[in-house]
């Protein structure tokens, strides 16, 4: 996952009703769950033997390495209430829009004779409504981080550099190398 799909991660994951799991045993009842019961998979998800799973849940182990908690912490995060955080998100996205916060390198294409030079730049944007249900549906559906590059894109082009439509009606936006975003609903 990229940068733009953990920000929206952790812009919805305000919006969760009941607490995350802490301990490393609960958490990783809960990533059995979702993988319906198979240890395989669940070890395959966080990199770890089968049998490593077993010790956790029997309580053998108790305290993951640094490494194994930080990607226990992630995943449980990453799927938690799924469908609570993405309904209150949409919601509120569909009133309020999204702000995005970025340091990102912008590539133009524009009409002839201006530059078409990519240029870093540091932003804070409301996005409407209209941009931002889009990059919501297409992030609780798992898109790819290229899409949801190009949805952030989209919406910058209409909203800063074109003004709603006022000026730079030809001109093209691309996003490239983001050093930093935050998105928040």
């Amino acid at each position: 996952m990229g940068p733009v799909g953990e920000s929206l991660n952790r812009a919805t994951a305000q919006h969760f009703t009941r607490p995350v799991p802490r301990s490393p045993a609960a958490q990783l009842r809960y990533l059995l769950k979702m993988d319906k019961g198979h240890h395989r998979r669940t070890a395959a998800r966080l990199n770890i033997t089968t049998r490593t799973v077993r010790r956790y849940l029997n309580g053998q182990t108790v305290q993951p390495r640094p490494a194994l908690a930080s990607r226990l912490r992630q995943e449980v995060h990453t799927h938690w209430q799924p469908r609570a955080r993405n309904h209150a998100a949409a919601r509120q996205a569909a009133v309020t829009g999204l702000t995005v916060e970025t340091r990102a390198t912008f590539g133009y294409t524009a009409a002839r004779g201006t530059t078409d030079e990519s240029r870093p730049r540091r932003l804070t944007q409301r996005l409407t409504p209209e941009y931002a249900t889009p990059l919501l549906q297409a992030h609780a559906q798992r898109a790819g981080e290229g899409r949801l590059v190009e949805l952030v894109a989209a919406g910058l082009q209409d909203s800063y550099f074109r003004d709603g439509g006022h000026r730079a009606t030809g001109l093209r936006v691309e996003l490239h190398e983001i050093d930093y975003i935050d998105i928040r609903i």
